[in-house]
C-alpha cells in the first residue's frame, strides 16, 4: 500500500561570522573608455558569485554589466579574501566591492561636479552616465568624466575597499557574544509517498520559501535552493558513509549515493527578499542554507504518511519497514541498523 505524507521544516542560519576575523577586499579601476575592472580574491566555486559580485560593482558605479571585467582568485594579483566558505562572498565581498566602488565614483563625482555645476553630493551614475540628482536631461558621458579625471586633473578613477564585520570575540568564559553579523532564515515543505510493503520512499515535490536579504540575481538564488535542496534529498534518503574499524568501505559513487537528474522531483522557490541594512544593496547570503530544512521536512512527511519517526539518517526503505514492523509489533520491528558516522 502507497501512503502520501507532507512534512515542513524551517531554518535559521548565520551569515558574516565575528567571532574572529572575516575580510575580503577589493580594487576598481574605471577606464577611460567608460568600462571598469574588478579585482576580488573571492572564488567562484559554481555558485555564480562571479555574476554577483559584478552586478554589485555594476551598480555601485553606474556602469553596464557587460562593461564590467571582473579578476578573481588570483593571489598573485587579486586582494585578500579569506574564502568561499559559510555562505559569506556575496555579503563580505560584495561590501568590499561597494566600498572600492565608492571610492572610484566619489573621484567622478568631484570632476563632473565642476561641468555640471553642483556639489559632488548632488549627483547619481547609472547607465554610462553622470547626473544631476532630479535633473536627468543634465548629464555627461561617465567615460568622458573618467577620460578627463586621468588625463587632465590627474586623478585615475580607482579605488579600494575592504570589509571586516566587527569582530567580537566571544566570552572565553561563557561562550557568549555576537558571533554572526545576519541571519537568514527559510522554510521547506517536502511531499512524499511511503511504500509499506517495501519501505521505499519517494519524493513527490518540494517547496522552498527562502529569506536571503536582496536577491543580487534571483535566478542564481533559486538555482542555489534548487541545488541544495536536491543535497538535501541524498542527505535525507541515500548517502552514508559507511565506517567499519576505521575504513570507509563506499569510497565511489558506485556505492556511496547521491540523487541524479532522474530523483530530481518538481520543485517551487520562492524568496522573501527583505533587505538587510548592512549587506551590499541589502543582500545576505544563500548557500549551505538551501538544503538544511530539506531532509527534517522529508522525515516530517514520512511520519504524516506513515505514522512512525526515524531518528537515524538516510531514511532507507529497510529503517522504514523496521520502523513499520516495530509500531506494529512484529517480532523482528526496530531500527537495528547502525547509523552513519
Amino acid at each position: 500500500m502507497r501512503r502520501r505524507g507532507r512534512g515542513v521544516a524551517w531554518m535559521a542560519y548565520p551569515i558574516g561570522f565575528t567571532s574572529y576575523a572575516n575580510p575580503s577586499a577589493a580594487f576598481v579601476k574605471v577606464n577611460q573608455d567608460g568600462s571598469a575592472v574588478v579585482w576580488t580574491g573571492a572564488a567562484d566555486v559554481g555558485q555564480g558569485s562571479t555574476t554577483a559580485l559584478a552586478q554589485i560593482a555594476a551598480e555601485a558605479l553606474g556602469i553596464p554589466l557587460d562593461r564590467i571585467t571582473m579578476v578573481t582568485s588570483d593571489t598573485l594579483q587579486t586582494p585578500m579574501d579569506l574564502g568561499s566558505v559559510a555562505s559569506r562572498v556575496t555579503y563580505i565581498a560584495g561590501n568590499a566591492i561597494m566600498r572600492a566602488c565608492a571610492q572610484a565614483r566619489q573621484i567622478l563625482f568631484e570632476v563632473a561636479a565642476e561641468e555640471l555645476g553642483v556639489g559632488a553630493e548632488g549627483l547619481l551614475s547609472r547607465d554610462g552616465w553622470i547626473v544631476v540628482r532630479d535633473l536627468p536631461e543634465r548629464r555627461v558621458s561617465l567615460a568622458d568624466i573618467a577620460r578627463k579625471a586621468e588625463a587632465v586633473k590627474g586623478r585615475p578613477p580607482i579605488g579600494a575597499g575592504s570589509y571586516n564585520p566587527p569582530t567580537t570575540f566571544l566570552d572565553p568564559e561563557t561562550g557568549h557574544g555576537k558571533p554572526y553579523n545576519t541571519y537568514v532564515y527559510a522554510a521547506q515543505i517536502a511531499e512524499v509517498e511511503v511504500d509499506t510493503e517495501t519501505g521505499q520512499v519517494q519524493v513527490l515535490r518540494l517547496v522552498a520559501v527562502h529569506d536571503c536579504g536582496r536577491a543580487i540575481n534571483p535566478l542564481l538564488v533559486e538555482g542555489q535552493i534548487q541545488g541544495g535542496m536536491v543535497m538535501g534529498m541524498g542527505f535525507a534518503l541515500t548517502e552514508e558513509m559507511v565506517v567499519q574499524e576505521g575504513r570507509v568501505l563506499n569510497t565511489s559513487f558506485a556505492d556511496y549515493l547521491i540523487p541524479t537528474a532522474t530523483d530530481v522531483p518538481p520543485m517551487a522557490v520562492d524568496l522573501v527578499e527583505m533587505p538587510d541594512p548592512t549587506g551590499p544593496f541589502g543582500a545576505k547570503g544563500v548557500g549551505e542554507p538551501a538544503l538544511l530544512p530539506t531532509a527534517p521536512a522529508i522525515v516530517n512527511a514520512i511520519y504524516d504518511a506513515v505514522g512512525v519517526r526515524i531518528r537515524n539518517l538516510p531514511v532507507t526503505a529497510e529503517r522504514v519497514l523496521a520502523a513499520l514492523r516495530a509500531r506494529d509489533g512484529a517480532p523482528d520491528g526496530g531500527d537495528r541498523t547502525p547509523s552513519g558516522s
